[in-house]
């Protein structure tokens, strides 16, 4: 018995995760599908709130690139809240075409969206932006080599900003400096910038 109890609340996270709900803008109550996929972590509303609240004098016009997008909460909560253009990159093809379905519920025009491995997608990248969403899988070091390459490849517009989500206690790449910053359960995030 105690077995199969660890066992339901294994797949919880996702089984809870059906649907996310754009928080405010024009697409303010809309829901979206959230497809069952390992890895998978949708944002939470709370956080990404938190998160907005924050960006509210940034977001409006901005370019905005969201590695790792998954369920594509955060990239339709920016195109919501007025971002100019979001590209999505993401390297699972059933989840693009999620995201792609997304696009057609909410007629979005102001996204780009790449079937491609984020690392590998940000060395070719020549082409910077104003905020930057790093949300990748955890444990995998995917956050440190990400800004590494951020910084390289110069892909931050002056005073832009990186989001990032990953487990608590991951400490900063070296070169950055957390400006916002939150914790929630084992989960730490917030908004960093590249020191000069």
């Amino acid at each position: 018995m105690p077995q199969q109890k660890k066992q339901t609340k294994v797949p919880e996270p996702l089984a809870g995760a059906g649907k996310i709900r754009i928080i405010a803008g024009k697409w303010r109550g809309r829901k979206l599908d959230v497809i069952d996929s390992p890895g998978l972590r949708p944002t939470p509303d709370r956080v990404r709130e938190t998160l907005f609240n924050w960006l509210q004098h940034e977001i409006l016009g901005a370019r905005c690139l969201d590695l790792f997008a998954g369920s594509g909460a955060l990239a339709f909560e920016a195109l919501s809240r007025g971002a100019k253009e979001v590209v999505m990159v993401e390297s699972n093809p059933k989840t693009i075409e999620t995201l792609r379905q997304h696009v057609e519920t909410l007629g979005s025009e102001d996204h780009v969206i790449c079937l491609a491995d984020a690392l590998s997608w940000l060395r070719q990248a020549t082409i910077g932006f104003d905020i930057i969403f790093l949300d990748p899988p955890f444990g995998q070091g995917h956050i440190e080599a990400c800004c590494d390459v951020i910084r390289e490849q110069a892909l931050l517009n002056s005073n832009g900003l990186v989001y990032i989500e990953s487990e608590k206690g991951l400490p900063l790449p070296a070169g950055w400096e957390f400006k916002k910053q939150m914790k929630a359960g084992n989960v730490q995030s917030g908004l960093i910038k590249q020191l000069m």
